[in-house]
């Protein structure tokens, strides 16, 4: 794979940047900007007059998520968050007053408050705490009693990087007949998911991060045996099978993971989001993976060198596209100002640096990374 040539065809980005914050917000290729730019074009010049156009464009959009974690198109719907993922899940879901839902402490808060909003339908959650470094499955497992309803968890954790055994996961709810939801935002690209394979129930992804798309544009999994239990939330003319045009719009929902799609679509996001999503499913998802873990072990390797403390296990099965550092006496924050004075983009989270590159970062990249962690050596 010619990943140089691909990095000039499709990533501007890397012109100034030596961009290594993707499990932030991630520059979007060319071929996205190109779709969200052509539509706000037509917008202006022609309005909706080729609505049709663009509307049918969004179905081979939904085609490609589901392409991407072996999904059927039906169990797709589009969402503008993560955030919103969760919570139509979260709100749908049928729970009875003394269930709980159990989550690792260490989530990102979206996938914590939804979860603990329930509180006042008599849902409880049960937050679980991390030790050395990682999430065991057996402290899930113990925090599990007969009302535990659901698993809320991330593929990936935001802040330490450490991945979640999906295949064990879902082996283990499904003895228990406890649903499995996967907040997927930081493990699709670094990682692939195979839905047919790994029988997660729910799974929400944005496409800002890992997935090269723009912010509010996303997709959420629901797998069709769930599809008539979980409750529809913010119903409206998209989520029907009758036309808004009739003279009686019937209130028939949908059969498909379009009953969630309510109201308007974020077209121009979504037309963003397809196009990355092309480019996947062009290189290969495996591929990709395999590239962006890659660049990650080079990222660990420099900083070693470098003097820095790379956090997390030694474990490859463990391992994602994020890698978070430590340095004794340094401030995360600044050093983190300091290098995108010298192009460098990396964030801080949670006391630590956080790095996180993609498919396009050269050996070059690294190296002036590494330079900048020199500095603080």
């Amino acid at each position: 794979m010619d990943w140089k040539a691909i990095r000039d065809a499709e990533f501007p980005v890397a012109e100034r940047w030596a961009y290594l914050d993707h499990a932030a917000i991630a520059p979007i290729p060319r071929r996205a900007g190109e779709a969200m730019r052509a539509w706000v074009a037509e917008q202006e010049t022609n309005g909706c007059i080729h609505w049709m156009t663009w509307r049918k464009e969004l179905e081979v959009v939904r085609q490609r998520a589901a392409q991407l974690i072996h999904a059927e198109p039906t169990e797709i719907a589009f969402i503008t968050s993560t955030t919103m993922g969760i919570g139509l899940v979260a709100e749908g879901f049928p729970w009875f007053e003394g269930d709980n839902v159990v989550t690792p402490a260490e989530e990102y808060p979206s996938n914590l408050f939804p979860w603990m909003n329930l509180a006042s339908r008599g849902v409880e959650t049960r937050a679980v705490r991390s030790r050395d470094g990682r999430i065991w499955i057996d402290d899930l497992l113990a925090a599990m009693d007969d009302r535990t309803r659901l698993l809320a968890i991330s593929h990936v954790e935001f802040a330490s990087g450490f991945r979640n055994d999906l295949d064990a996961l879902a082996e283990a709810c499904h003895q228990r007949g406890v649903a499995l939801f996967v907040d997927a935002i930081q493990g699709l690209g670094p990682l692939t998911i195979n839905v047919r394979r790994t029988p997660i129930d729910f799974l929400a992804a944005d496409g800002h991060k890992w997935l090269l798309g723009p912010e509010g544009a996303g997709l959420l999994f629901v797998r069709s045996d769930w599809i008539e239990r979980v409750r529809p939330i913010l119903v409206g003319s998209n989520s029907v099978t009758s036309s808004y045009n009739d003279p009686e719009p019937a209130f028939t929902l949908k059969p498909d993971a379009g009953r969630w799609e309510g109201g308007c679509y974020n077209v121009a996001g979504l037309l963003g989001f397809g196009n990355s999503l092309e480019l996947f499913l062009e290189l290969g998802p495996e591929r990709v993976s395999e590239r962006i873990l890659d660049r990650a072990e080079g990222v660990r390797d420099r900083a070693r060198s470098a003097g820095w403390t790379v956090l997390g296990s030694d474990l490859p099965a463990d391992r994602s596209g994020i890698v978070v550092l430590d340095r004794p006496g340094t401030d995360p924050n600044a050093i983190v100002r300091n290098l995108r004075v010298s192009g460098v983009a990396v964030s801080a989270r949670r006391g630590h640096l956080r790095i996180s590159p993609h498919l396009y970062n050269t050996d070059d990249d690294l190296d002036r990374l590494a330079e900048g962690l020199c500095e603080f050596s």
